[in-house]
C-alpha cells in the first residue's frame, strides 16, 4: 500500500533528522556530553535487542509458518545470518577502504581519504537500520493496521533514530577537530543519515510487493540490528565508564525493558 511507503518515508526521515541533530552539536557545543551519549547509546541497543526479536524475529517465524515451504526456522535463521553477514560484509569493505587511505600518507589527498572514509563507514551502517525502519512498516500490510504491529514499528524508528543521534556527533565532532568549519562538520555529518529514508523505501516496496520475502527481510533486518548493537553500541557505551560502570549498563536493561513492555503490553 501507498500509505505503509509514505509511513515508512516519514520515520526514516525522523531518523535521519536525530542524525542531523546529533551533528548539530558541533555548532552549539565544543563536545557532547559522553556520559549521555553513553546512556543513550545503551538504551538505544536495549531498544533493539528486544526489538529485534518481538517486532522481527518473532513476526518472521509466525509468517514463515504461514506462507513458506520451507520450515520457519530454516527461513528464521538463514535471514537472520544474512542480515549480520551483510553488515559484517560492510565493516570488512569499510576497514580495507581505511587501510588504501592510510597507505597515502605524505600525500595530499590524505586528509579528504580519511574524511570519506569516516562517513563511508556511518553510512554503510545506516543502509540496514533504513532498511529494518522500511521492512518494520511495510509488514504491517501482511498483519493488518494492528496497534501492536504498529508501535512495534515506531519503536524501532524510534529506537534506530536514538543511536542515531550519536552517529552523527561521531562524524561532526571529528570533523571539527580536524579543522573544518562548523557549518561543514554539520553537512557532513548529516550526510550520513540520507542513505536512511532510501533504504527505507525499498525495504517497504519489497515486503509490499514481493510478500513472500517478508519472513526473510524481517529476520534480516533483526541479524542486522543485533550485529550493530553488539559488536558497535554495547562496547562503545561501555567506554570511559571506571567511575559509573554501571549507568550505560543501566541504559540498555531501560531500553530492553521499554521495548518489551510496549510489545508485550499491546500483544
Amino acid at each position: 500500500m501507498d500509505n505503509l511507503i509514505l509511513m515508512a518515508l516519514i520515520a526514516t526521515l525522523g531518523t535521519w533528522l536525530v542524525t542531523a541533530l546529533g551533528a548539530a552539536t558541533v555548532v552549539f557545543f565544543k563536545s557532547p556530553n559522553p556520559k549521555t551519549l553513553n546512556f543513550m547509546l545503551g538504551f538505544a541497543s536495549g531498544v533493539m535487542i528486544a526489538a529485534s526479536f518481538w517486532s522481527l524475529l518473532q513476526p518472521a517465524i509466525e509468517r514463515a509458518e504461514l506462507t513458506s515451504g520451507l520450515p520457519a526456522y530454516f527461513v528464521a535463521t538463514a535471514g537472520f545470518l544474512f542480515g549480520a553477514f551483510f553488515m559484517w560484509a560492510s565493516d570488512k569493505a569499510v576497514c580495507f577502504a581505511r587501510r588504501r587511505a592510510d597507505s597515502t600518507q605524505g600525500k595530499p589527498n590524505e586528509r579528504l581519504n580519511r574524511i570519506i572514509m569516516l562517513v563511508l563507514s556511518i553510512t554503510l551502517h545506516n543502509i540496514p537500520e533504513g532498511l529494518a525502519v522500511g521492512v518494520a512498516f511495510g509488514a504491517l500490510q501482511n498483519g493488518g493496521y494492528t496497534m501492536e504491529g504498529l508501535m512495534g514499528a515506531i519503536t524501532i524508528a524510534v529506537g534506530i533514530g536514538l543511536q542515531n543521534f550519536p552517529e552523527g556527533a561521531a562524524v561532526s565532532v571529528p570533523l571539527r577537530r580536524e579543522g573544518y568549519s562548523r557549518k561543514r562538520s554539520f553537512l557532513l555529518g548529516q550526510a550520513s543519515g540520507m542513505v536512511e529514508p532510501v533504504a527505507g523505501v525499498i525495504g517497504a516496496l519489497l515486503v509490499v510487493y514481493v510478500e513472500t520475502i517478508l519472513p526473510y527481510a524481517l529476520s534480516f533486518a533483526a541479524g542486522a540490528m543485533i550485529l550493530v548493537a553488539v559488536h558497535e553500541l554495547i562496547p562503545e557505551c561501555q567506554r570511559n565508564q571506571k567511575a559509573q560502570p554501571y549507568f550505560a549498563t543501566m541504559g540498555i536493561v531501560l531500553g530492553f525493558a521499554v521495548m518489551m513492555l510496549l510489545d508485550v503490553m499491546l500483544g
